[in-house]
């Protein structure tokens, strides 16, 4: 493989016999030299941590800010869109398993230094740039010199994350980010044991330090069913989110689909879907929708005081937005986001 971009890693500690200590996630993986880290993104070479994937996007696309979802998010603007492969998580269901679950000698890539990333964001005439299809966290340093580079550019930022990330290198990334999109991907540890080999305590915690530092922030869930679409661990969600959040965080419950190693189960239903949306209003959150089901009415963002459509939607596309200087246009209630 060839070493151009070869850059050391942020956040880790060198310990014995040439070892070292990832503290960039909780998996803190202790690496040997000449070892990877869980992610298959980073290399201990010689007692030195290096990132494998900076400069080395697998995907560079144009797409909207409603394929996050972030539908508070300047909707419909055009979003550079970047990944490398490599994910810090295992979930069983993953769509882009074939990028996210590989090593960088496994895909092809392009060869894009952050300042090549933020003129092409210019010369595409985008509005802001997105980190998303694997784990923003895996490929931290190029997502952070981007980013860096962008804001002086005046352009926007935002992670498509699943918040398995330690508290430091979280706030630090925020310092450079406009926006950010967490999985919140079940509401008890078993499931994230079983589905996603992880933790369920430091997500809730990323998402308490996204909200302390005041970056705009959206929120999925992707109902699987029997697995986590339990109505009272759904209300239990709910209920945390309005207390640690806030009822004007807005949260997506999306259809599952049959992927990878879950494909023994069938689509969510969508009375399933209705289920939790229902819940979700039930609790007092303002702004739910429903995600994967193209048409459906709850795709759409309306006024948590007045009840008018505010964003009409089909799927992906926006086909009307009543949102003036982020307000209602009808009554004049502040919308929670970032609009323009």
């Amino acid at each position: 493989m060839e070493e151009v971009f070869l850059k050391e890693a942020m956040f880790y500690r060198k310990l014995k016999d040439e070892h070292v200590q990832c503290e960039m996630c909780p998996a803190r993986c202790v690496i040997p030299d000449g070892g990877r880290s869980s992610c298959r993104n980073k290399e201990n070479r010689g007692g030195k941590l290096y990132t494998l994937v900076y400069g080395k996007p697998c995907t560079v696309n144009m797409t909207k800010p409603e394929n996050a979802p972030l539908y508070h998010f300047v909707p419909s603007h055009e979003r550079l869109t970047l990944a490398t492969v490599g994910c810090n998580l295992r979930c069983k269901y993953c769509q882009n398993l074939k990028i996210s679950q590989a090593r960088i000698e496994d895909r092809g890539y392009y060869e894009l230094s952050p300042e090549e990333a933020v003129e092409l964001t210019l010369r595409e005439e985008a509005k802001s740039i997105s980190f998303t299809y694997t784990e923003p966290i895996a490929f931290y340093e190029y997502v952070y010199d981007i980013s860096k580079l962008a804001k002086e550019r005046g352009f926007m930022t935002s992670i498509v994350s699943n918040g398995f990330i330690n508290p430091e290198p979280l706030r630090e990334l925020l310092e450079v980010m406009d926006a950010v999109k967490i999985d919140l991907k079940g509401f008890t540890d078993n499931f994230y044991h079983d589905v996603s080999s992880a933790k369920l305590e430091p997500v809730l915690t990323s998402l308490k330090i996204v909200r302390e530092e005041g970056i705009y922030l959206e929120i999925v869930n992707l109902v699987v069913p029997t697995m986590n679409d339990n109505p009272e661990t759904i209300r239990e969600m709910c209920n945390w989110i309005k207390v640690n959040l806030g009822d004007e965080t807005p949260l997506h419950f999306t259809r599952f689909f049959p992927n990878y190693k879950l494909t023994h189960l069938p689509p969510t239903p969508v009375r399933t879907l209705e289920m939790a949306w229902g819940i979700a209003q039930d609790v007092g959150l303002k702004y739910v929708y429903i995600g994967n089901i193209p048409g459906h009415d709850a795709n759409n963002t309306y006024c948590s005081k007045c009840g008018k459509l505010l964003v009409r939607r089909l799927h992906f596309a926006v086909l009307e937005k009543n949102v003036v200087n982020r307000s209602c246009k009808f009554c004049g209630e502040r919308i929670p986001g970032i609009w323009e």
